[in-house]
C-alpha cells in the first residue's frame, strides 16, 4: 500500500512489537484518535509513544477532537455499537473535529496513516466511524495492522 489507512488498536500489544509492525506495514504517520492520549500500558502514553514512533521515522499526531467522549464508551463495550456510532457521528460535526477529518483526509491521499485507538476490534471502536468518514471522502484503501 502506498497510501491509505491502517486501522490499529494497541490492546494486547507491546510497544516494541507494535512499532515494528507499523514499520513493516509502511506506516508514515500515526493519527491517535484517543480523547486523552494516556495509557496504563507502558509506552502508549502520548510522549513515550511519540518518541518511540519518531525513533522509527514515523510521525505522530494526536487528534483529540476525534476522540470518543467518556460518556459514549459504554455503548461500544455493552454491545450497543449502533447507538455509540450514532452519538459519535453527531460529536464529529464540531468545527474542531471537521478540521481534524480534513487533515486526516489530506494525509491518507499521500501516505499510509495508522488510525490508532486502544480497542483491537475496529467494529467495537469509534475509529470505525472515523475510517468510514475518511473513506467516504477519499476512497482510500483500508487495511488492519496484523496482530
Amino acid at each position: 500500500m502506498t497510501h491509505g489507512i491502517v486501522s490499529v488498536g494497541y490492546e494486547g500489544r507491546g510497544i516494541d512489537d507494535f512499532v515494528a509492525a507499523l514499520v513493516e506495514a509502511g506506516v508514515q504517520t500515526v493519527a491517535d484518535v484517543r480523547l486523552n492520549a494516556i495509557s496504563r500500558k507502558a509506552g502508549f502514553s502520548k510522549t513515550r509513544l511519540r518518541d518511540a514512533l519518531a525513533a522509527a521515522g514515523i510521525d505522530y499526531r494526536h487528534m483529540r477532537s476525534l476522540g470518543n467522549a467518556r460518556e459514549n464508551r459504554s455503548p461500544f463495550w455493552e454491545g450497543r455499537v449502533d447507538e455509540g456510532r450514532r452519538v459519535f457521528r453527531q460529536a464529529i460535526t464540531s468545527p474542531e473535529a471537521e478540521s481534524s477529518l480534513h487533515e486526516l483526509s489530506a494525509l491518507v491521499r499521500d501516505q499510509v496513516v495508522a488510525v490508532l485507538c486502544f480497542e483491537t476490534d475496529v467494529e467495537k471502536c469509534h475509529r470505525k466511524v472515523i475510517i468510514d468518514e475518511i473513506v467516504g471522502t477519499t476512497n482510500a484503501p483500508v487495511a488492519a495492522l496484523p496482530v
